[in-house]
Parts: structure tokens; C-alpha cells; sequence
């Protein structure tokens, strides 16, 4: 990003992701709103968890939150 325009936090998502100490961002995973009814315990028990972005998406979100970049 250029040095004359003002650096910004997307608050999106600042809500979504979670980048740990040693640079890794972590995300929910999807399927855990409604329609719960036919879904098995386990597949909701691990809807649960965080799931690590893909290395793909990785650039765009520390672009998005720039105040979180560790390295």
C-alpha cells in the first residue's frame, strides 16, 4: 500500500480471523448456522474448531489487517 494513504484496519476482518504468534491465521469454518437438525454430533463437534487459511487466501487477509503481520 502506498505511504501517502492512510493505513487501515478492514474491521470485517478483524472479526473473522485470528492471526497467532507464529503467523498463522485462523478461521471458522462454515456450516455451523442452521439447518443443524440432520447434521450429525460429530461433523457439529468439529464444525467447533478453527481451521488454518490456505496459503492462497493467506496474502489477501494480512493485507486487510495490516497492524496484525507478525514478521
Amino acid at each position: 500500500m502506498p505511504r501517502w494513504k492512510a493505513m487501515k484496519t478492514k474491521k470485517a476482518a478483524a472479526k473473522r480471523f485470528k492471526i497467532t504468534a507464529t503467523g498463522k491465521i485462523l478461521r471458522k469454518g462454515a456450516g455451523k448456522r442452521h439447518l443443524l437438525g440432520h447434521k450429525r454430533a460429530k461433523v457439529k463437534r468439529h464444525l467447533r474448531n478453527t481451521l488454518q487459511v490456505s496459503e492462497t487466501h493467506k496474502h489477501h487477509i494480512e493485507v486487510s489487517l495490516p497492524f496484525s503481520h507478525r514478521g
